[in-house]
């Protein structure tokens, strides 16, 4: 994606799952769910070990969130990619986003394939401050 087009899916999508949220503050996922809910984002966390994060409903997984989900905010490491892109399918998740040092081209590949947009190897808090 170019710059336009993250701009865009960072101000049209306004239900995101922030996958591998941590109640631990010293983690980049517990700030970066923070500060899109300070961004007026509906945040919602996955989480199997966790019920809440400052004040955020985490849910198991994916499946076990109700409604729609716009983002699929991703802190894992790349091996488990091709699974969270399965679990974003079957979902009918509209897109997903791979932090900053996460990528799995063929992963990324299939989302595409299956209509997702698709950000790698990016951080949306830095994306957010540089490009909104």
């Amino acid at each position: 994606m170019n710059d336009e087009q993250i701009a865009e899916l960072l101000k049209s999508n306004p239900r995101v799952a922030v996958l591998g949220i941590s109640a631990k503050p010293e983690r980049a996922s517990f700030h970066i769910a923070t500060f899109l809910v300070e961004k007026g984002l509906e945040v919602v966390g996955v989480n199997p070990v966790l019920s809440e994060v400052k004040g955020i409903k985490v849910y198991p997984t994916l499946a076990d969130i109700p409604g729609d989900i716009d983002l699929v905010d991703v802190f894992r490491r790349s091996d488990a990619v091709p699974m969270i892109v399965d679990a974003c399918i079957e979902k009918g998740v509209g897109n997903i986003w791979l932090q900053e040092g996460i990528s799995h081209p063929e992963a990324e590949q299939k989302a595409i394939e299956a209509g997702l947009g698709v950000v790698s190897d990016l951080c949306i808090y830095k994306e957010w401050l540089r490009l909104l």
